[in-house]
């Protein structure tokens, strides 16, 4: 396949000609191929006359040794290109002549490396501090120069850091800044280019977080962020990694101290999926120069040197932690290792190590041509062309036949050990990826697609980091699963990006998602069914957990063990302020399980309702019990005196929805007058509605850990204008005396949610007392009619799935049954179902009245999950989802029933008002 010895070029002749050098026949086809073929090669030969006679003169290696003795020495930037140029003609000619195999190459390019690099550092300290040397300031090589692997044309990747301790300082330097100068003017060395060229380009990119850290890191966050923080990919590249140059001891502590990351005992697979998963990355984003040609990339292609590369690493990282052994940075050595200690067959290192060796050799060659740092075959014929023939090839198609050849078996190999990374992973080519989306059963597929897209470019903050997209590709299949089975809509997919969109980080999730397929399926349908839910998520993504519990699908326990479950949680934190976010986060976490079960269809809203007030008990008898002890530090306790709440409305009748608000009036005991015994002192008037503030306060604040519910106190006496906080006495005196009807109205569906029993029984027998009150009905009856005259004014209502305030809803209903609660003076209970079922099974009311309260009740509790349109509009899995929580066979039948239930309301409105309900 060789090609002829080229004639040589008339210049190169008469170079030669005139020295009368007696050069072996190798090294002259070496330079004709050179001269010939490589422009960078022809015109530094040009320059270096004295460095090519020398060459083929005494061969290779006493030029290497001169250019080391250049570096060794009081060498400059000037010396150090130099010693650059003549080892670059040197080590060119050694490979392209076949005097030096692959591994003597990369080891001179390493050495030459290595040399310049400490004697950049030593340059840049000296500079700083004459006399000084390298103490406190190291250089870790990566890469390909940490394994004495060096390309011809290669940056070298490095790691720069320093001991703040041992650096040499001038006074009043500062050891940070000082280090970011060598560091700097060490870079400035190596990368200077005139016309004598440069000498090595740095690449710094590999220290952590590099986007934002100095170009030189201490040594000691560099030790804490190898042992805790880095990633699995930072573990494979110390795989190869030495100390080059600078203070050789302090580097090679370093890595000493890190070790441990690096070679873990236990067998670790999740490195090797790491490895997997980046390896599958490079292939998707090569994909299109994946076939050798024109284009084809020979490191990160399919079958490209870093592919071998990354078989001896995954080998490495899982056996090299108890095998010392198959610690061999260089990739040859490592397949050799492997081989001998049987982790692999001899047949896969050969044809490995055959392929590595030509494929390196093709990279040499393509670099040498314009010294670039490429590895792409050129898209040119005339270059292709040259790059065959400095090769030895006849032309470039014999030369992509064996690239062809080699790759092939390397991907084969490969391929294999790959194989459980592909498996069940989504494409990431657009047509691809529709097709599988499709195929999967997701209706919106483009749209899908294009969020997947989005999300693999790392457009949100959550997924920018290689973890986070490790594990968004982890968890991919099981979320399309989950999104097919759910019949997720292009709505709930918007849902869905927007909660990534929002997180701070994704990892946990996805990896949550990944280890539990039920989670997968339980999100699709809460973003399809309950966006309220879906907000939550967005806000606090760890709530899932919960229903990875055994008691996911229970009702909650009674509000006394949800009070002491939440005290225990309160132990852990002294600052109100923590506590307030503690309470919050249960809350929420309860809440949410709460409404998965809805969505999930096993439980009845009515109890879900009732759930959700004991929750609101639960919290207000534990901030109560923080606020009052905070504010008693400064202000003392009021002798006799003790704060109650009351709760009204839907709260006061113990069945609230997602959304509800809580109606309190705040009430103590004792008297007014009395005061505090604090530092102090207050009257207890004014140390109530202090204390009525800060508890408003720290339940309605929107804290860290989120919100946590809505306070309306305006139906304490004298509404807005009054005091907060009364004494139970002013309570009970101005419900008998100065109370309007409708004041009188809410109160049937009050209850003390927080007290001692002692004031819990003054309270009720002070709300017995005015609800008992003789009234005039036909008085009463034209306010009642008056009253909701009124309200329909304000909200006339939306329709028939508006079940609270349209005609024949639960408003109408709660003024039927309070307007008989009052006026016949019995049925008191401020639960309005209770008190409805009283008055059905008095006969007052007819028995379809109770259905439709208990109809009408489900479906407010289940519709404030539900955002946007209308049920009627909603679509099939939301109206089949509110049929299932109402009972009813499905939407349609729900219809019917709703309609019938309002139909009840308004005959027995007709029936107690004597007249027909109108609304606006």
């Amino acid at each position: 396949m060789a090609e002829k010895t080229p004639a040589l070029p008339a210049e190169l002749a008469r170079i030669l000609a005139d020295a009368a050098v007696a050069a072996a026949p190798q090294d002259v086809d070496a330079c004709a191929r050179a001269w010939t073929h490589s422009p960078y090669l022809r015109g530094l030969m040009r320059r270096e006359e004295d460095i090519l006679l020398r060459y083929l003169a005494d061969g290779p290696e006493p030029l290497m040794e001169t250019a080391l003795a250049l570096l060794a020495g009081p060498a400059d930037g000037a010396a150090m290109r130099e010693a650059k140029r003549i080892a670059a003609i040197a080590i060119a000619l050694a490979d392209i002549s076949g005097r030096w195999p692959l591994e003597k190459v990369t080891a001179a390019l390493s050495d030459l490396a290595d040399r310049a690099i400490d004697r950049a550092i030593r340059i840049a300290v000296d500079e700083r501090m004459s006399g000084a040397g390298p103490d406190g300031f190291t250089a870790i090589a990566l890469g390909k120069l940490g394994s004495r692997e060096l390309n011809y044309s290669s940056d070298v990747d490095l790691i720069l850091l320093y001991d703040r301790d041992r650096l040499a300082l001038r006074e009043g330097d500062d050891p940070d800044n000082t280090a970011v100068r060598i560091a700097r003017r060490m870079v400035e060395l190596m990368q200077a280019r005139d016309s004598g060229g440069y000498v090595f380009r740095v690449d710094l990119r590999l220290r952590p977080a590099s986007e934002v850290t100095p170009i030189a890191m201490p040594i000691r966050g560099a030790e804490a962020y190898y042992q805790s923080e880095a990633l699995a990919w930072e573990r494979a590249a110390f795989i190869r990694a030495r100390a080059v140059g600078g203070d050789m001891k302090m580097g090679e502590d370093f890595l000493a101290a890190i070790e441990p990351f690096v070679w873990r005992r236990s067998l670790d697979y999740t490195a090797v999926r790491d490895i997997q998963d980046m390896s599958l990355m490079i292939r998707d984003h090569y994909d299109e120069r994946q076939d050798v040609g024109p284009g084809y990339c020979l490191k990160r292609g399919r079958g490209g040197i870093r592919e071998v590369e990354f078989f001896a690493q995954i080998h490495q990282l899982i056996f090299g932690g108890r095998d010392w052994t198959l610690r061999q940075p260089a990739t040859l050595d490592a397949l050799a290792a492997l081989v001998a200690a049987e982790r692999i067959k001899t047949e896969e290192a050969e044809t490995l190590a055959a392929a590595y060796r030509l494929l390196r050799t093709a990279e040499h060659r393509l670099q040498m041509l314009e010294d670039a740092q490429t590895h792409q075959i050129p898209t040119r014929a005339p270059e292709r062309k040259d790059l065959a023939l400095l090769s030895g090839f006849r032309d470039w198609a014999a030369m992509e036949r064996d690239i062809k050849r080699h790759a092939a078996a390397v991907g084969r190999i490969y391929d294999a050990l790959i194989a459980e990374a592909e498996v069940d992973r989504l494409p990431r080519q657009p047509a691809q990826l529709k097709a599988a989306l499709k195929t999967a059963g997701i209706g919106p597929h483009a749209d899908l697609a294009d969020l997947i897209a989005r999300w693999r470019d790392r457009s949100y903050r959550a997924l920018r980091s290689d973890a986070a997209q490790r594990e968004l590709e982890s968890a991919l299949p099981g979320l399309v699963a989950a999104f097919a089975e759910a019949g997720t809509g292009r709505e709930a997919l918007l849902r869905f990006d927007d909660f990534l969109g929002a997180l701070p980080s994704s990892i946990q999730f996805f990896a949550l998602i990944e280890a539990n397929p039920r989670v997968a399926l339980l999100l699709a349908r809460v973003l399809e069914l309950a966006p309220v839910l879906a907000g939550k998520l967005a806000r606090r993504p760890e709530i899932v957990d919960i229903m990875l519990s055994n008691e996911a699908f229970a009702p909650l326990p009674c509000a006394e063990d949800l009070t002491d479950m939440l005290r225990a949680r309160l132990r852990r934190h002294g600052a109100l302020e923590l506590k307030l976010d503690e309470v919050r986060r249960f809350v929420a976490e309860r809440r949410f399980q709460l409404g998965v079960q809805i969505i999930e269809g096993g439980a009845d809203p009515i109890r879900v309702g009732r759930d959700h007030a004991k929750l609101a008990d639960a919290a207000i008898a534990v901030l109560a019990d923080a606020v009052q002890a905070e504010f008693a530090e400064t202000h003392g306790r009021v002798p006799g005196g003790r704060l109650l709440v009351l709760g009204f409305g839907r709260y006061g009748g113990a069945v609230l929805t997602e959304k509800s608000d809580l109606d309190l009036v705040f009430l103590f005991s004792g008297h007014h007058e009395a005061m505090s015994d604090g530092g102090k002192p207050l009257p207890a008037t004014t140390w109530f509605n202090r204390l009525g503030q800060r508890l408003t306060g720290a339940l309605t604040v929107s804290t860290a850990a989120g919100p946590l519910f809505e306070v309306d106190t305006r139906l304490r006496p004298s509404g807005q204008q009054g005091l907060l906080a009364v004494n139970i006495d002013t309570f009970a005196r101005y419900q008998r005396e100065e109370a309007w009807s409708w004041e009188h109205m809410a109160l049937t569906r009050a209850r003390v949610v927080y007290g001692t029993d002692e004031d819990r029984a003054a309270v009720s027998g002070g709300i017995s007392a005015a609800l008992m009150k003789p009234r005039d009905t036909e008085r009463f009856k034209a306010e009642v009619l008056e009253m909701r005259g009124d309200m329909v004014k304000a909200h006339s209502g939306g329709g028939l799935w508006d079940v609270k305030h349209a005609a024949g809803g639960l408003i109408d209903l709660e003024f039927i049954v309070h307007f008989l609660q009052l006026s016949r003076r019995e049925g008191f209970d401020p639960d309005l179902g209770a008190a409805t079922a009283h008055f059905v099974n008095a006969g007052v009311l007819a028995g379809d009245v109770l259905a439709a309260h208990e109809l009408m009740t489900r479906l407010l509790v289940v519709m404030r999950l539900i955002e946007g349109d209308e049920p009627q509009k909603q679509p099939a899995s939301a109206k089949a989802m509110l049929a299932a929580a109402t009972g009813m066979a499905d939407f349609d039948t729900l219809k019917a029933a709703l309609e019938d239930a309002k139909r009840a309301v308004l005959a027995a409105w007709e029936a107690v008002f004597e007249v027909k309900r109108k609304a606006r």
